[in-house]
Formats: C-alpha cells, structure tokens, sequence
C-alpha cells in the first residue's frame, strides 16, 4: 500500500481527497491493482438520554480483500444491505465482549443499522468505532479518501509519472482541492509512521552498542579483580597438575554462568518493561493496527550477544589469570585495566552528555513560549450532519446558539467557535495574495476561522489594531487579523494595518463547506494579534490569518471553553446543553483539554522517550563505570599489598598511600575523559540534525565531566582507604 501525496511549492505534503468519478479513474490507472475508498464521519448513537458520539467510516465494498483482515466473528460489510461492523474496541466497550451482539441493532443518526461482525484488534483504519458499506457515488461535492496498491513489479518512478499527469487532470476538474502548482510523492504506507522515529532509533543503538560495550569491559575487570583474589588458589591448582587448559575452562564456566544469569534477566527485563515503553511511544509513530510486542528472533539474537559477549570478554581476564606475570609481559598486561577503565569513562561520558542533552530539550519543549494560555481550557468538537442546518445563514445562526447556551454555564468564564484553530498545531495551509503586489509570488498562511472571543478566551494578546465583533461576525464581514511572524515578513515596515490580503480558494462546497458571500475577495487587515504556536512545539511559528469563522464554515466546530474549575467537570452539562440546542447534536468522543493536546505533541512525546531512555542509560553506564573502576583501584591494591607494607614500615604517611592509590588511575580516568570529550563534540552536530537532543553548551559537557570525576574518587576513595590502614607487618607477610 502507498499513500499519494500533494507537494506544493513551498515544499509542504498532504494528501488530497477524490470525487466518485476521479476515483474510478484512479482505479482504472495503468499502475494500479486496488483502490480502497472510504468516507469518515462523526455520528451520534440515538436512542439514549445524551446522543454518544461514534466513530463511523463508510468502506467500499473491496475493502476486506484489500486490507486483508477477517472479522473475528460474523461476515463482512454488504453494500446491499445497512450493516454494521463493529471495531474491537468499540464491541469491548459497549457490548462488553458479548459474542450475543450478531442481529443487534445499531441506531446511527435515527438510522438503524443490523450489527453483522466484529473485527479483530489489530484492526483499527482510521479509528473508527464502526465501519458502514459505502455507497460510491458522483456527486462533485461529495469526496473520498483512499489508499492504493500497485502492480507488482512497477516502478514508483513510472507510478509517480503516471499520477502525475492523472492529478493535473483532476486538477482542472476540481481546482479548490489542488495547488496551483504540484507535485505527486508516493511513499510506502510504512515511512508514514518510520520517518519520525528512525534517527531516534539509530540513536538509541549506538546508545545500547556503547552499554554493551561498557559491560562488557566491566566483565573483565570485575573478573580480573576477583581473580586477584584466587591467584593463591589457582596457584595451588597449577602445582598439583592442573593444565593451563583446564584452568582457563574452569574460569570460562564462570563467565558461562554469569553469562546464561544476565541473559535470562534481560530477557525477563525486556518482557516487563516493552508495555512501558509503548505505552510512551509518540502516538504518530506507529500505525494503530500496529501491534507491538517482543519478537521472539529479535530476543533470541539479543540474548545469544548478551551470552556470548561476557564469555568473550572473560576469556582475556581468564588466559591472563591462568599463568605467571613477569618481566615486560605482565607490565605490558598491568595496561589492560586501564585501557578498559579509559574506555568505560569515555563512553559513559557520551552517554551522560546525551542525556544531558536530552533532558534540555525536554525542558525546552515544557517551557517553550505557546502566545496562548492552555490551562482550564477544553476544545469541545461539534460534527454536524449533513443535511442540518444546510443554509449558510442557518448554520451561522445554530454556531452562535452553541456558543451562547454554553456560555451562559455558572462555571463557564468563556467560549468561543473555531475551525481547525486549536493550538499548538493549527491552522490549514492557504494560499493568499496581497493587494498591490505581484501576483507572481507564492504566499501561504495558516488559515484559523474563528469567533471574536477566540482571542480573550485563549488570552492572545492584540499588538495593534482591533478584531471583529459579533455584528460583523454573523453577517460575514470582510476584516482579517494577522500573527506578528506574517507581519514583521511581509510588511516589515509595521504598517500591515489597513492592507487587504485575499485567499482565492475560499470557494463554496455545500454540503462540506458553506461560505459567506464573496468570501474569496479581499479581506482588510484590521488588526495584528500575538504569535501563537501552530507548528508544533519545536518549529518556528508560521505566518498566520484569522478570519471570522463564519466566512468559511465546515461540518465540524470546536467551542473552546475557559472555566473556573477543570474543564472536564463541565463537559456533561456541555453536552446538555448542546443537546438542548439540537436534540440529535452530539459532542466528539474524545473532548481534550488544551493542556493534554500539548503533551500529545509527537515532538513532546518523543523527547519525553529520549529523556527517560538516555537518562536510564546513562545511569547504568555510570553504575558501571563506577563500579569497574572500585574493582581496578581493588584489583590494584590487592596485587601491591607488599609494597604498600613496606612503605609504611619505611615511614609513609597514610596520606601518602592514600595519594598514590588515587592518582594510580588518574592516567586512565584523565585519558578517558579527553576521549570522550572528543566523542561528545564530535557526536553533538550529528545528534541536533537527527533527534534534536544534542547540546553546543558546553556547561552540559563540564558538568557530565564533574559528575564523572567526582565518581571516580569516590568508587576509588574506599579500597584507597583500605591500603592507607595497611598493618606493615600483616602486609609484609602477605602472598
């Protein structure tokens, strides 16, 4: 499956919508095998007290062999027939997993529908709460979504050629829907959801490579150091007739043991904490059919390396330990620990920087300036049918009573009607022009429809000028407000007050857009208002218009309701008195608060991951680190007992011995940390372009080298301690 996008000339991608006719076109196309179309629409569930609001897509009649899934139970769709089938969720939900539900009736908009299956819960296209037949028809007006299959074999090059020139045909035929100039970018259904997370999951390898090798060298030197411990006995070994061969195998089936226990905790680690971080994952970063489990090849390649790599890393410490140190080579083989403490500093280094880094850009996302005030604030979605309220004036008329009869709630401060205006990701791309100036040039905006109290709501400031009232909002009057970004870039002398802009493709599509008279001429910029994030939280704030919302309305609403408790308490006596507007009038399902869309963002979500992931990493890296460097400074001075004795007796201060214990790794701390300070910078460019969690502060990096130094001295402080308390005569006879 592929999706067909829209790529204007600002570079910006979206999918485009198909009439009947234009869709069996499509289906005709030389490139394609399948076409699945569908409609989705937000429909009450009559016949209770409060009308539910329910997910519904109408599917064509393909649709089962195109997707590929069969119901769990029951049959299919029938476009012959009004029927029903029902989502997993929604069957759990509402009819409690009853297997009794096949024959039951579905009443939908006073329309009552025969339920016929239920589908598995791997499916969920579109998220929907029911899927109906569809009924394809030609209507211009009317306009499907629709995902398609090619031929096998065929080329995306020739598909796109092929799209291509198809799309400026549909084009012509329905200029509203296109561009002025396009181009078509098909892209598997797959990159839709992987292209926001892959360089994250590169990332986050490189960080699981750097923890392995962190504990994988942490193996050698705890086995060397616990082996410093067993020379005597390996030593007694040796003299009654043990080979080297049989010692090496004996302290193998050590590391074999210790090997087979971390591998089998990981894998018990890796069941129990899966859920965790799926249920953490950005929700646009897997499709919903998606099911994300452990994969049984991927466990078992992981827990053949975590097996493998500790046998590995102990066949050194065990070749070492199985026969005698002396001259040039056993100096040569003191080097050892130091290297593997340098690289374990290094590397843990890295990983504490990133996390650092991590944790900044998590802070930044939470304290990022919005231009608008989110707390005690819900965005109440309002479908509206069609067929209701059908006149421009009617439909203008039945918004204001919405927001009236809500306002007039106890706990309400204030309300106010949108379209597609609820930040921090608002606003649909809109080409504009400006009066007076070249035609030739390509201007795009957010364009947010919206009532006079939007702004007092939202506490957005106005920078200069005035916004409409309530008069000139219901007789559809031509004034415009503009953010400060779309100010300052195209009047940047501050005198955008009094231009007229224009938006030629504000055109009337009754029944999905109803439009005021002329509302595709020239608006007057009445005033500019602040900046508000419609972007998302981390990219530059677009240009941005705000015009009535009654110049342009659709079929679904939202009342952004401020009030005096949380905003939640109020949504059932919101919904009272909606109904008591239209008895048949529901309220969307899901009814966010503005706080909750933010922590929704995939850019929060997904630095919320890094930061919790990284900052996990980095403190087992540390723990690591720590306790690899406590086993060489013990390994250290378990083998230099002697001489620490007889220092002392020769009339050493404690002190001194305390010195030169500490400063006996200070050449494998130091060389680690130039390293991976070097690691750090060299990593941090690359770290900014990909996952936005790097850091040119170099405070960061200075307090990740502090944290690190000062573990250092103390997993080096206490067995340093030890050889300070050295009785010179226990020592002197020491082996």
């Amino acid at each position: 499956m592929i999706d067909i996008l829209i790529e204007d000339k600002g570079g910006n991608r979206d999918s485009v919508l198909l009439t009947g006719s234009q869709l069996e076109q499509l289906r005709r196309a030389g490139q394609v095998e399948s076409v699945a179309a569908w409609q989705s629409w937000d429909l009450p569930m009559t016949g209770d007290d409060l009308p539910e609001d329910i997910r519904a897509t109408f599917l064509s009649s393909n649709a089962s062999a195109y997707f590929g899934v069969p119901p769990l139970f029951g049959r299919g769709l029938d476009p012959a027939q009004p029927v029903a089938v029902l989502s997993y969720s929604f069957w759990h939900r509402h009819f409690n997993s009853s297997h009794d539900v096949l024959g039951k009736t579905l009443q939908l908009l006073r329309k009552n529908y025969t339920i016929v299956g239920v589908l598995p819960p791997q499916f969920s296209w579109t998220g929907a709460d029911v899927y109906l037949p569809l009924e394809i028809g030609y209507d211009p007006h009317s306009v499907l979504g629709f995902s398609v299959t090619l031929k096998p074999g065929v080329r995306m090059q020739a598909a796109s050629a092929e799209f291509q020139a198809l799309f400026e045909q549909f084009a012509k035929e329905t200029p509203t829907r296109f561009p002025p100039a396009f181009r078509i970018r098909i892209q598997p259904l797959t990159e839709r959801y992987g292209q926001s997370l892959r360089h994250t999951l590169y990332v986050l390898f490189g960080a699981v490579a750097l923890l392995l090798a962190i504990g994988c060298a942490n193996t050698s030197i705890l086995l060397l150091a616990r082996g410093a411990s067993r020379r005597h006995e390996l030593g007694i070994r040796a003299a009654i007739g043990a080979s080297r061969a049989r010692i090496v195998r004996q302290l193998l089936t050590e590391s074999l043991a210790l090997s087979l226990s971390g591998a089998l905790l990981g894998v018990l680690l890796a069941y129990g904490t899966v859920p965790l971080i799926v249920k953490w994952l950005p929700q646009s970063s897997y499709p919903r059919e998606a099911s994300i489990a452990i994969n049984v090849p991927v466990v078992a390649f992981s827990a053949a390396l975590a097996f493998l790599t500790p046998i590995l890393f102990g066949l050194l410490p065990a070749l070492r330990l199985s026969t005698s140190e002396t001259g040039v080579r056993g100096v040569r083989r003191q080097r050892m620990p130091a290297v593997l403490i340098a690289g374990q500093i290094a590397f843990t280094l890295v990983l504490l920087t990133v996390a650092g880094g991590a944790a900044q850009a998590f802070l930044r996302l939470m304290h990022a300036t919005l231009g608008y005030d989110p707390q005690n604030t819900m965005d109440v979605g309002i479908p509206v049918h069609i067929g209701s309220h059908p006149g421009w004036e009617a439909r203008a008329l039945y918004f204001d009573r919405l927001r009236s009869r809500v306002a007039d709630l106890p706990e309400v401060i204030s309300v106010a009607n949108s379209f597609d205006a609820t930040p921090p990701f608002n606003g649909a791309n809109q080409r504009f022009e400006i009066m007076g100036a070249s035609a030739q040039r390509y201007n795009e905006a957010r364009l947010n429809l919206v009532g006079p109290e939007y702004f007092s709501t939202l506490h957005v400031p106005l920078k200069q000028g005035r916004v409409w009232n309530h008069a000139e909002t219901m007789r559809g009057a031509h004034l415009a407000a503009i953010n400060e970004t779309m100010a300052r870039r195209y009047w940047p002398g501050g005198d955008a007050v009094g231009h007229a802009i224009r938006m030629p493709e504000l055109k009337e599509s009754p029944p999905m857009r109803l439009a005021a008279p002329g509302s595709d001429q020239w608006f007057q910029i009445a005033g500019i208002v602040g900046d508000v994030r419609n972007d998302g939280l981390r990219s530059p704030v677009k240009p941005a218009v705000y015009l009535p919302y009654t110049i342009w309305m659709g079929l679904e609403m939202d009342l952004l309701v401020r009030t005096h408790v949380p905003p939640l308490a109020v949504l059932h006596a919101v919904r009272a008195q909606v109904q008591a507007v239209d008895a048949d009038q529901e309220v969307d399902q899901y009814v966010p608060t503005l706080e909750e869309l933010t922590t929704r963002q995939t850019e929060w979500q997904s630095e919320r991951l890094m930061t919790v992931l990284f900052g996990a990493f980095a403190v087992f890296a540390l723990l690591l680190a720590t306790a690899g460097l406590y086993s060489v400074v013990s390994y250290s001075v378990a083998r230099r007992t002697n001489e620490f004795g007889i220092r002392m007796a020769l009339g050493a201060q404690r002190s001194h011995v305390l010195w030169t214990v500490l400063l006996s790794t200070s050449a494998a701390v130091g060389g680690g940390m130039l390293a991976g300070i070097l690691l750090s910078a060299g990593l941090n460019s690359l770290l900014i372009k990909w996952t936005d969690t790097g850091s040119r502060d170099p405070l960061l990096l200075l307090a990740a080298a502090l944290l690190l130094v000062l573990t250092s001295l103390l997993a080096g402080l206490f067995p340093a301690r030890r050889a300070s308390t050295i009785d010179p005569i226990a020592a002197l006879r020491f082996e």
